[in-house]
């Protein structure tokens, strides 16, 4: 006699484990469960499942990226990058119209609309759909970085679609010479007083009275590379020999922390959030990249730690392996050959190098190399990380009808 069929309930229990453990960065096998059949629909879009799901998988994972080129080279083709089996997302840009990408963040994209009249900044949910115009600041906007964040205190940032949001642009004045920033809020709609660092005293301590007889060298010019946040703290770079910058969101203020180990010659450095949430950054030395923490000695003093060093010479490949950077305080900014570190992604561990035969991502934690894009300009790549469910797309309504 045969077995009987076990209980429905049973079956949809077992179904909702094997979705917990779809891989979020393969979004493509949630939305071909959900047509399978109308109970699979409507668990998928589930909020109930969808919570769990966020809840199972931790971290957000990358779907995809945009980029930032060095400035000689023009702003990029519009266009969202998909890392995933997924097509890439609708870009705001489509159509021609010249836009700069600035930041991603918290499912969040921060666009620079520049030929679009009626709108200066977009603030673009890719997952959603959602987009948020505002103004840009009222203060000069020479050479500036930015970045978007939740403004949501306690937020695990697993789900933060539709909530408030934040701002910040930091730009160096190109007429006092000094580094100002402001704060957009969502909420009031509305750019906070600006805040400057007047660099006369802080500057010239860290870097010496040399600075002074080097225009180049004296004139803060912040780095249009993306910034690392670490709870109320948005640290940015500037030009020479990496200097760091912090806004305090709490205090509303700028300040300079210390310099880079002096052990570190090589400018071209991409700031990390590191696991135990301590202030990092990596850097290509030869074939080797390095990475290094802000750590607090015994003395109660911060200072920079060398803390990885992994080889690449095996798992990253480049053409021009002779070439040499020539020696001009200008060569930097325009190093196109070999390797370099243009971004990290937080929470999935993931440093973004480029090379003059692809764009490539490695795994801090295991090694892996993957290509996610073809030889280009790339000087500071924006990892978009966000959580792609059945809901977040089209099939909420299909489920509501059903």
């Amino acid at each position: 006699m045969a077995a009987p069929p076990p209980p429905l309930d049973l079956i949809a229990d077992v179904a909702i484990e094997i979705f917990l453990r779809f891989p979020p960065d393969e979004p493509e096998h949630l939305f071909r469960a959900a047509f399978v059949c109308k109970h699979w629909l409507r668990v998928l879009c589930d909020p109930v499942f969808r919570r769990r799901y966020r809840a199972f998988h931790g971290a957000p994972p990358l779907l995809g990226l945009l980029h930032r080129r060095q400035l000689r080279h023009g702003d990029p083709a519009a266009r969202f990058a998909s890392t995933t089996s997924m097509p890439d997302f609708p870009h705001p840009g489509a159509g021609g119209r010249r836009t700069r990408p600035l930041d991603c963040r918290h499912g969040r994209v921060l666009v620079h609309m520049l030929e679009k009249e009626d709108v200066d900044l977009l603030v673009w949910d890719p997952v959603t759909g959602d987009r948020h115009a505002f103004p840009q600041p009222d203060m000069e906007l020479l050479i500036y970085a930015a970045a978007v964040f939740c403004a949501v205190d306690g937020c695990d940032h697993l789900d933060c679609h539709g909530g408030p949001f934040g701002v910040i642009f930091v730009s160096t004045d190109a007429h006092d010479e000094i580094i100002i920033a402001s704060v957009y809020s969502s909420e009031t709609g509305a750019w906070s007083v600006p805040v400057s660092l007047d660099d006369g005293s802080e500057f010239y301590a860290k870097h010496g009275q040399d600075a002074i007889e080097d225009e180049l060298y004296y004139i803060p010019y912040v780095q249009p590379r993306r910034a690392a946040i670490i709870r109320d703290d948005i640290y940015f770079t500037l030009r020479r020999d990496n200097a760091i910058i912090k806004y305090d969101r709490g205090l509303n203020c700028l300040s300079m922390i210390n310099l880079l180990s002096p052990n570190v010659n090589n400018r071209r450095i991409s700031l990390m959030v590191m696991e135990d949430s301590s202030l990092g950054f990596a850097c290509i030395e030869g074939s080797s990249l390095f990475l290094w923490s802000r750590k607090v000695n015994s003395e109660g003093a911060p200072e920079w730690v060398q803390i990885r060093v992994l080889e690449l010479e095996a798992t990253i490949p480049i053409d021009n392996v002779d070439y040499v950077m020539p020696e001009t305080t200008m060569s930097i900014d325009h190093l196109e050959f070999g390797r370099s570190v243009v971004g990290f992604a937080e929470g999935v561990d993931v440093i973004f190098i480029s090379t003059d035969v692809g764009l490539f991502t490695i795994e801090i934690k295991s090694g892996q190399v993957k290509k996610v894009d073809k030889p280009g300009v790339y000087y500071s790549v924006l990892p978009y990380m966000s959580f792609c469910t059945p809901d977040h797309g089209k099939l909420l309504s299909i489920a509501r009808t059903q």
